[in-house]
């Protein structure tokens, strides 16, 4: 009986061995990793003593193959070149790390390690250094509001003059000098109050400043609750609320149609933005804009609100906005000499506001009867009527002038007149480092810009100012404009379907590279709760205008510089093809670092672009601490595009 089980027993081991044999030879003929090390012959030719390989006659670059192979990562790279072209997260042994500490310390941790190899007798035989980038480091805790080209205090010591307000305008960092750092948050920084909520109320540790509790708080703007800021709704001229304020302005002219005729509003010395932020409930977009002055935050709080708001100022420079961009322009005690040079700052007023426009002017010279005060106001109308504007009501501290819609007044003006009409080959669109003019813009003759057809058809009707973009097509402008609104609208519609769009929080977002605004329009007709700053790169075409038209809002803006708003003010950036393009032109690094600057953490990026460039873009994202994922395109993956999904996350220093 031992016996029997004994045989039975070797049995099962020689059978359990051919069974474990047969197993790892047919994982290892079909879990291969794509490198011919086995060849298995087989010949459908029974009569054939010797079979064939399936290789039999073919030729293989064995070079290509030489110098497709990677060293191990097990073995550290080398050079003696101390240049480093890529930043990304490289560890010691010269690969790429994906491993990010999020939330908790974070410190620079860039390090030069430099090596001697010595000939043994103390010679001093070859040398080579290596660089291991790991991440970017945090800035300064006292850079949490950093704006790079309105905080360059070198550059605005050496100003000859700054009694025009010169030191509030752009003044970026020389080449070399710019932004290489992670702006860090505040302590105590938390996720923003999500709108509507955060109309009224954001949290104090996010703007943790007092001045304009302490200079503002008896005009109703602002007040302090324990951890939140509140904001009723008031202001210096409408203390008891922007609806009521509002009501008054509709009442006083029943051609302004807040939400139809009147779409695009620019607000002059917002303070924290509560006109804007009330116009918003009744389909009205507002810039405003404020310098960063003695109430530096103004800006900072309407942008945590989640209103439309940028740093900006009239000093010497044009705003960085289109001529006819805005339906209705607004200033209440905006603390702006509106009468000084000639009417200089006017007149930018009048390049911007459309024909047709309204400027609403609430200051004390329009209602106080003090003599000082009364010259002034004399002085406005004056100069409004040199403008060809025509003055429709006064009504308590409220004054409303209209733009005319023709050239026809200008022309008739007695010669000599100030200020006169701009040299016709002024381009009125052309606001990137232009100083400011003395002179009236010319109204297109055919009523371009101020024919525009009422909100909201006018989002997808294309205008007359399409006709006068300046680039070459092979299709009528009309056409690509309809193309690129549809292309985008299908491309939200993927984005809600495949990736819960609808469930992302996205109140205050950014085009970086807009074209005719059909990102933004998309946003729109899916009835997303956003806004979206529209950005027309320099180095692009200037579409502006058109995006002005169609009733939607943006800047021109050079990528290789900061742009004019504070850190953590985005909670989604929208890349189209823009890296790629601006790479011939400055250091991608800088431009993701800017991008990083401004976006909210727990905000994300959409980066859609080529190919060619993702390796870099991925590499400079970890580097930032983006968690980062790549997708195929709708086009499939042997499309030339990617989009690239990035995540920020709150980094403590």
């Amino acid at each position: 009986m031992s016996l029997d089980l004994l045989r039975s027993s070797l049995a099962l081991k020689i059978i359990g061995s051919l069974f474990i044999a047969v197993t790892f030879f047919y994982l290892g003929m079909h879990w291969s990793d794509g490198y011919q090390q086995l060849v298995f012959f087989s010949d459908p030719n029974p009569n054939r003593l010797v079979s064939t390989s399936p290789n039999f006659d073919k030729q293989f670059n064995v070079s290509a193959l030489i110098n497709d192979f990677q060293p191990p990562p097990e073995v550290a790279l080398e050079s003696p070149q101390p240049e480093v072209k890529k930043f990304g997260i490289v560890s010691e042994n010269g690969t790429m790390s994906e491993d990010f500490e999020v939330g908790n310390e974070w410190v620079n941790e860039t390090e030069v390690a430099s090596t001697e190899d010595d000939d043994g007798g103390g010679g001093g035989g070859g040398s080579s250094t290596r660089f291991v980038i790991k991440r970017f480091g945090l800035c300064p805790r006292n850079m949490s509001e950093y704006i790079p080209c309105l905080d360059n205090e070198e550059a605005i010591k050496k100003l000859p003059s700054t009694e025009k307000g010169e030191r509030f305008q752009r003044y970026c960092p020389e080449k070399g000098r710019g932004l290489n750092c992670l702006v860090p948050a505040p302590k105590g920084y938390r996720t923003p109050i999500p709108w509507p909520q955060s109309r009224d109320e954001v949290w104090f540790n996010n703007v943790p400043h007092n001045r304009l509790v302490e200079d503002k708080g008896g005009q109703n703007w602002i007040s302090r609750d324990k951890d939140k800021f509140k904001f009723p709704g008031g202001g210096t001229q409408f203390i008891h609320g922007a609806n009521e304020y509002l009501d008054h302005i509709a009442k006083m002219i029943p051609e302004i149609t807040f939400g139809r005729h009147i779409r695009v509003v620019l607000d002059v010395g917002c303070g924290v933005a509560s006109f804007g932020a009330y116009l918003l409930s009744r389909n009205v977009l507002t810039m405003s804009v404020a310098p960063k002055d003695v109430h530096e935050n103004q800006i900072q709080f309407a942008l945590e609100r989640g209103v439309p708001a940028m740093a900006s100022v009239f000093a010497t420079r044009r705003l960085l906005y289109p001529s006819q961009a805005f339906d209705l322009i607004h200033c209440s005690r905006c603390r702006i000499n509106w009468t000084r040079d000639d009417g200089i700052l006017l007149a930018e007023v009048d390049r911007m506001l459309r024909g047709g426009g309204y400027f609403v002017w609430a200051a004390q010279p329009v209602y106080k009867h003090e003599e000082a005060l009364e010259e002034q106001w004399e002085e406005m109308l004056n100069l409004t009527t040199r403008l060809c504007w025509n003055f429709l009501k006064k009504d308590g501290y409220i004054a409303v002038w209209q733009k005319p819609s023709n050239n026809s007044c200008y022309l008739n003006r007695e010669e000599g007149t100030k200020p006169p009409l701009c040299d016709p080959r002024d381009d009125p669109d052309n606001v990137w480092y232009v100083n400011l003019k003395a002179c009236i813009s010319r109204l297109p003759k055919n009523g371009y810009g101020t024919n525009v057809t009422e909100w909201p058809a006018r989002l997808q009707t294309p205008p007359d100012r399409l006709q006068s973009i300046k680039f070459d097509a092979f299709t009528s402008r009309a056409e690509l404009f309809k193309a690129e609104s549809k292309y985008w609208n299908e491309i939200i519609g993927q984005y809600v379907d495949t990736l819960r769009w609808k469930e992302m929080r996205m109140r205050n977002v950014m085009d970086m590279r807009a074209g005719f605004g059909g990102f933004a329009a998309a946003l729109i007709s899916r009835k997303f709760d956003c806004w979206v700053m529209n950005v027309v790169p320099v180095s692009s075409t200037n579409t502006l205008p058109v995006i002005y038209d169609r009733g939607l809002m943006g800047v021109m803006h050079d990528w290789c510089e900061a742009f004019d708003t504070y850190p953590r003010t985005y909670d989604f950036l929208h890349a189209a093809n823009l890296l790629s393009a601006e790479r011939k032109r400055c250091n991608v690094s800088s431009i993701m670092l800017e991008m990083d600057r401004i976006l909210r953490p727990g905000g994300r990026v959409y980066i859609r672009d080529s190919i060619a460039i993702m390796d870099e873009i991925q590499d400079i994202a970890k580097a930032m601490g983006w968690q980062v994922t790549l997708r195929d395109t709708a086009e499939g993956p042997h499309a030339s595009y990617r989009v690239l999904v990035c995540d920020k996350h709150l980094l403590h220093a």
